[in-house]
């Protein structure tokens, strides 16, 4: 398996950075595994030179100087790839923490963790926390993501690179393949989202991750569509889940049940008999949503709504 560039990058990098004398392209060949995958010489240097310009444009400070043998040798020295002192003060301090502790799953967890350590290292102070005498956070916040589609889409995202995967809507019995060019991810409400540019219908979707079945498979190849400066996720998703629509559903609710329907009501009347009558936002996805609390709704109007959720109440009983 061909070794991935950002990790040959790493490795040219900390060779360069590691030694106190420069190196040949010779002596980095045999030092760096990646190098020796290379078919001929010709396809080496076309390599080498290609990851030194690219470590250039990182930032790092690469040295050409001529070695005892009269070949070009390679070295980064320290001090001229050595960061300033950071210098942050107690709000700076607390908000860098604070970011640190969110990720809850176990491979951002150990990144920001580490980053975290490294600027106390380099004079980051200590936030202080009111209750608890600057020992433990009272309140810790966390983003859990248990969807493993997450971390190949962020990469992705980060990356600006094409992916494939099947997506499930929630109208839909079996799940479709769809190539997405992926922009950002946001949580909303406990769920997160994908937005970016559905190829295959032309146009800007979100899609929930939770709906994602399979793996996300990464594809060759630049965007299509240039990405927008600003990526409405949640105005999005809330126009969808009919948080701002304008049509409203009329629906007949048991008393003491659907808690979740009751605190969207727009109105509640209590029609006896051990009913209510809730106004609920009539969005995309209302009919799923519905058919979750099963003989303790049932559908006034509109006809559409009501006619969509006999449907599926009737797939699942002949199912």
């Amino acid at each position: 398996m061909a070794i991935a560039k950002a990790e040959r990058l790493m490795n040219l990098a900390l060779c360069l950075l590691g030694t106190r004398r420069p190196l040949s392209k010779r002596e980095l060949k045999e030092s760096i595994e990646a190098y020796l995958e290379a078919g001929n010489e010709e396809s080496f240097n076309r390599m080498f030179e290609r990851d030194k310009d690219d470590l250039r444009e990182l930032g790092l400070v690469i040295e050409t100087v001529e070695n005892l043998d009269g070949d070009a040798g390679y070295l980064a020295r320290r001090d001229s790839n050595r960061l300033p002192a950071i210098q942050l003060d107690a709000e700076e301090a607390a908000a860098l923490g604070l970011a640190a502790k969110v990720w809850q799953q176990a491979r951002l967890a150990g990144a920001a963790s580490g980053a975290l350590q490294k600027l106390r290292a380099a004079g980051m102070p200590e936030a202080e926390d009111p209750y608890a005498g600057g020992q433990h956070s009272a309140l810790e916040p966390r983003i859990p993501v248990h969807e493993a589609a997450f971390e190949p889409l962020m990469l992705a995202c980060r990356d600006r690179r094409p992916v494939v995967f099947e997506y499930r809507k929630a109208t839909a019995a079996r799940p479709e393949t769809r190539q997405v060019e992926p922009w950002t991810l946001e949580c909303w409400r406990g769920h997160w989202y994908l937005a970016g540019w559905d190829r295959d219908r032309g146009a800007e979707r979100v899609f929930r991750l939770s709906r994602i079945t399979g793996k996300v498979r990464s594809r060759a190849g630049a965007f299509t569509v240039e990405v927008p400066d600003v990526v409405t996720v949640r105005e999005t998703v809330e126009s969808w889940a009919g948080e701002t629509a304008t049509r409203s559903a009329l629906i007949k609710l048991r008393a003491g049940a659907g808690y979740p329907l009751r605190s969207r009501a727009s109105a509640v009347r209590d029609l006896g008999d051990g009913w209510d009558e809730l106004a609920i936002p009539y969005g995309h996805g209302l009919d799923a949503w519905l058919v979750e609390f099963g003989p303790d709704v049932v559908v006034l109007e509109p006809a559409d709504l009501r006619a969509d959720v006999v449907d599926r109440l009737r797939a699942v009983a002949q199912g």
